[in-house]
């Protein structure tokens, strides 16, 4: 029983698709590793709307006195969420020491048994509900997920910055929606300047993922060759 590593999927600009890549990369690993994701954006949880497991909610067993999350099972990856346990017109209600203390619990009372991955979606910004998942569920490793937007990239730095006091490693970074396809021509056609991430940020560029639809429509039973690449840059890492 017990978890190898923890992977904080991090982007304190809202909006870059951090929950989406989050839940593909956690297809990716579950081929051949046990994986979970802990959905720890209180205000906006949003991966049991991917993975289409609105009408459930985890099982509540007791085990020595102590009320036990057990988590949504798809297809060999373990779910937990905010968005089980409370209505989001409530959590938008709640302040710091509520909101650090539901994270905590939703962690440490979810029995996830025996995991080679923990995928945490962490909540955009960085006050005190990203402050609690850094400090007190300590990952042990952050992945940051931008665009080439010159707010994302400027967001991404507070996340920098914030995970590089706490000490937690930085992985790599992701550039999502980098680019679209034109539909004619197949080129690329970019909507930002292009701008250097890794010396921008100073992290390692694992990969840019053009806008696809089938990442947005995200199926359990297809893995994204769009991800391949950056999954095997990442098992060489961990």
């Amino acid at each position: 029983m017990g978890i190898k590593q923890i992977i904080a999927i991090a982007s304190a600009k809202g909006g870059v698709g951090k929950s989406t890549i989050c839940a593909n990369l956690a297809l990716q690993f579950s081929a051949h590793h046990k994986v979970g994701i802990l959905d720890a954006d209180i205000y906006g949880p949003n991966q049991h709307i991917i993975f289409n497991v609105t009408n459930q909610k985890p099982k509540v067993k007791t085990i020595d006195g102590k009320k036990i999350f057990v988590p949504i099972e798809v297809d060999n990856i373990l779910l937990n969420s905010m968005g089980f346990v409370i209505d989001a017109d409530k959590a938008a209600m709640w302040r710091g020491p509520m909101l650090s203390g539901a994270i905590k619990q939703l962690k440490n009372l979810t029995q996830w048994g025996y995991l080679d991955y923990l995928f945490v979606d962490m909540p955009p910004g960085t006050g005190d509900a990203y402050l609690t998942v850094a400090s007190d569920i300590k990952p042990d490793h952050a992945l940051l997920i931008t665009t080439m937007s010159k707010l994302a990239v400027h967001d991404t730095l507070k996340s920098k910055a914030m995970f590089d006091r706490l000490n937690i490693p930085i992985i790599g970074i992701i550039d999502n929606m980098s680019h679209s396809i034109c539909s004619k021509t197949k080129n690329q056609v970019h909507e930002f300047s292009q701008i250097n991430l890794e010396q921008e940020i100073g992290c390692d560029l694992l990969g840019s993922i053009p806008r696809h639809e089938g990442l947005a429509d995200f199926d359990i039973t297809k893995k994204n060759n769009l991800l391949e690449t950056i999954y095997n840059k990442l098992k060489a890492k961990l």
